[in-house]
């Protein structure tokens, strides 16, 4: 094991230094990207937002960008030969979300498609081996399933991500006992990000390589696989359908689908948005006959190329029917960009752009309304729905109010490097990246809480237009800091744990490394609980520092938060799970995920960062998802569960 993934590493290295080339080349590609799609031959904009996607040659992107590195001579590159031995679906897999996804970024996805046809292998990935399968690959949905459940981003649409004690069926004494049941692992996957969802014994969860999996909860093995066009980092939703289940998700390409619970065959799919860049990341929410889809893109990092035309994807809500994916409304976040100039290489710029909804939406059925949080805009003019809580009606898809929360927030990657496509406000990129959520107080009120990557935490009054009630800070914040995915609320307290990473620049840079920065192995981190009705801090608990020199280690607690009656459980990106007291804060329980698992699958399986999803918590156990490799953290590809001690 040790052995895999030394290799692991090295493949990885060894990929990032195409992604050194493209930081040094300024005269990449220039048939970029118009409003809306892919730009035509001539690069003109479609006023409708709508293109033909442009063939492109395989072998000539190869020669542009990876030759420099995969045709030399050396110890340290995998030559082409041997790429050519792996299958086009592995290598479009690791371009996605894979080992090159920081050349990938980069790249339309019509490039990254070409690339891989060109390199690799026409036959698919090889089967899981028969001892993964279960002995029964009948999936049942039991009469107990609605009371034995998680079901999407959090237990209910109001995203307050707390499990009641009738379906957690974990205690304090038994949470300070958890052992590990049974691992699975993603068969070629460095990165494990999509939160499983629960439904009477059967666990139903995405991949990076977007393989969606049922398995049973209680054992990990498989009842049956469906392979999605591109990364499935969505958490699953299921909803009523006639008589039977759909399982609703996104995947990281812009497709929506909607599968059979009992066998994982296709129901329908849609392209939710026609930008190129589309990306659907935050989980779907449904209410009556509809599903609401929150639209985010990619575009924010095709910006690191100078000649890139940045930009022109809108962040929206789409709304369809559950039956058979026809669209009720669609509302961006946005207006329509226009041409506003070109940057300082001459390459023409677009805007308003951005505030793409990177988190599951909000229900609020009794004012009939929608609420979702939004990220920046990524190019000039800044706009006020950006960084902003805002309001829609669920039957229309009208924005009713919008609540901005840091105004001026225009930001994209390229403004770390001092890039030509920077807008002048250069940040702070303080958006959102978790859900409000919704919670009634004894007293009858109801707030909106929602983090900020600021490090803020606001409580709205969703009576008043989102007026804030109160705010509090609870971290520093940045770009990558404050609340990253989502808080958790037991009615009485919010618990909110931060990232706060700190970057240190590497010395002696390694030119096949294209990562300018480590995480800092001692700065970051932190959970507080505060009071839901004034904000007033109960409590605060301090990241431990334990990672010393360990590469990708950081005491940042990226990863959503979840409660249950008395625990709190937080993960971080030292690869530590973690169990809080919710009366005190104390430690409960303590678990190292980063280290190398035997997999019920028989895939070789090594745990990472915890970051992105959540535990979620059914029937005595704890689900975990382990690796997330981008911002430097730890690589992984594991979903871990454990399993209560019944006798405490």
């Amino acid at each position: 094991m040790r052995r895999r993934m030394r290799t692991l590493l090295f493949v990885i290295s060894v990929y990032f230094c195409c992604g050194f080339l493209f930081s040094v080349d300024n005269q990449a590609h220039k048939n970029q990207q118009a409003p809306q799609q892919v730009a035509d031959q001539s690069n003109k904009p479609n006023p409708a937002g709508g293109t033909s996607v442009q063939q492109v040659s395989g072998e000539a992107l190869y020669q542009k960008y990876c030759a420099r590195c995969h045709d030399m001579v050396s110890p340290r590159v995998p030559p082409r030969e041997a790429l050519m031995q792996m299958s086009a679906s592995r290598i479009l897999r690791s371009m996605d979300f894979g080992s090159m996804m920081t050349v990938a970024y980069t790249l339309r996805r019509n490039e990254r498609e070409a690339l891989a046809a060109y390199l690799g292998k026409a036959n698919g990935e090889k089967a899981p081996l028969p001892k993964a399968y279960c002995a029964d690959r009948r999936v049942r949905i039991a009469e107990r399933a609605p009371r034995q459940q998680w079901n999407g981003w959090s237990p209910t649409a109001a995203n307050t991500r707390y499990q009641p004690g009738e379906v957690a069926h974990l205690t304090v004494d038994q949470a300070a006992h958890l052992k590990l049941k049974w691992a699975f692992g993603f068969e070629g996957d460095i990165t494990a990000f999509a939160q499983p969802t629960i439904l009477g014994g059967n666990l139903f969860v995405g991949s990076a390589g977007g393989v969606v999996h049922a398995l049973s909860a209680d054992t990990g093995c498989i009842r049956w696989a469906f392979q999605a066009n591109g990364p499935v980092r969505s958490a699953i939703l299921a909803v009523p359908s006639g008589n039977q289940l759909s399982l609703l998700f996104g995947d990281q390409n812009g497709w929506f689908y909607s599968l059979n619970a009992e066998t994982g065959r296709l129901r329908w799919k849609r392209k939710v948005e026609n930008h190129e860049a589309t990306r659907l990341t935050g989980a779907p929410v449904a209410y009556r006959d509809m599903v609401f889809i929150p639209v985010a893109s990619w575009e924010e990092t095709r910006a690191n190329n100078p000649d890139y035309q940045c930009c022109t994807s809108r962040g929206s809500i789409v709304a369809l029917r559950v039956r058979d994916g026809s669209l009720v409304w669609k509302t961006y976040t946005v207006d329509a960009p226009k041409g506003t100039g070109s940057n300082k290489v001459g390459t023409p710029q677009w805007g308003p752009s951005g505030a793409g909804i990177w988190s599951a939406p909000t229900l609020d059925p009794e004012r009939n309304l929608l609420y979702v949080t939004t990220g920046n805009n990524y190019s000039l003019p800044a706009t006020n729905t950006s960084d902003a809580v805002l309001a829609f009606h669920l039957a229309t898809g009208r924005m009713v109010w919008a609540r901005q929360l840091r105004p001026g927030d225009a930001f994209n990657s390229s403004c770390g490097r001092g890039g030509p496509n920077c807008p002048k406000e250069n940040g702070p990129d303080h958006d959102f990246g978790s859900s409000a959520m919704l919670v009634r107080l004894a007293d009858g009120r109801s707030l909106l809480v929602a983090g900020q990557k600021s490090g803020m935490v606001y409580a709205l009054d969703p009576n008043q237009e989102g007026a804030i009630v109160w705010q509090t800070r609870v971290g520093r914040g940045g770009s990558i800091g404050g609340v990253q995915w989502g808080m958790a609320t037991d009615g009485q307290q919010v618990y909110a744990a931060v990232s706060d990473v700190v970057t240190i620049p590497k010395m002696n840079r390694d030119q096949f490394d294209a990562r300018p920065f480590n995480p800092s192995p001692r700065a970051g981190g932190g959970l507080t609980a505060l009071r839901l009705n004034d904000g007033g801090k109960v409590w605060y608990a301090a990241a431990p520092s334990i990672c010393d020199s360990k590469p990708g280690c950081s005491p940042a607690q990226s990863a959503a938060v979840t409660a249950i009656p008395g625990v709190v459980f937080s993960g971080s990106l030292d690869g530590h799970l973690r169990a809080f007291a919710a009366e005190d804060g104390r430690l409960l329980w303590d678990y190292d995920t980063a280290r190398d698992y035997e997999t019920v699958n028989g895939v070789k399986g090594r745990g990472g960062s915890l970051d992105g999803p959540g535990v979620v918590i059914v029937g005595g156990m704890v689900f975990v998802n382990s690796g997330y490799a981008r911002f430097g953290g730890m690589p992984g590809n594991v979903l871990l569960a454990f399993a209560a001690d019944k006798s405490l």
